[in-house]
């Protein structure tokens, strides 16, 4: 365990192939006993999916959410810029914020993955778990999060329509 995880070795890039197939292949193991029909998601939180997107695609999970509010939308850049082709959930509010959002923030922040990513490639989520949140905040947030998504698939549904 000393060598993957002792001190500085994550940031020494020559140890990076060695530690990130050994995670890939212990995830796709985890994984690996799960029905066809069963959907894989995983969360990663401020990584730098540019440098390692090669190792995340090989996780083959069918879903990724990711930290992207706080990051000012350079995660979901990064993963669009790489050409990453499964589905995303590009976090839509900073869960380690007290502040709930609006709806329209998180519909601004649903356009901006869609203007990045098919919409068939999204999904609508928070950026991590609820945890550091109290229920005062997730409900209200939660709330205004899937009117996002609604009012979003109207506009979307009306577009096409036309």
């Amino acid at each position: 365990m000393n060598r993957l995880y002792g001190k500085g070795s994550l940031q020494k890039p020559e140890r990076w192939d060695e530690y990130l197939s050994w995670a890939v292949d212990a995830f796709r193991l985890s994984a690996g006993i799960a029905k066809p029909e069963t959907q894989i998601h995983t969360h990663m939180c401020y990584s730098e999916f540019g440098d390692i997107i090669q190792h995340i695609e090989r996780l083959d999970a069918d879903v990724l959410s990711i930290e992207n509010s706080r990051s000012n939308n350079e995660t979901l850049f990064e993963i669009t810029d790489a050409g990453y082709k499964y589905q995303v959930g590009n976090g839509v509010y900073d869960v380690h914020s007290p502040a709930v959002p609006s709806t329209e923030q998180m519909v601004h922040s649903l356009k901006t993955g869609i203007a990045n990513l098919p919409t068939e490639q999204i999904w609508v989520n928070p950026d991590c778990g609820l945890k550091t949140r109290g229920w005062e905040e997730v409900i209200p947030s939660l709330k205004n999060m899937v009117k996002a998504a609604q009012l979003l698939r109207t506009e979307l549904e009306s577009k096409e329509a036309k």
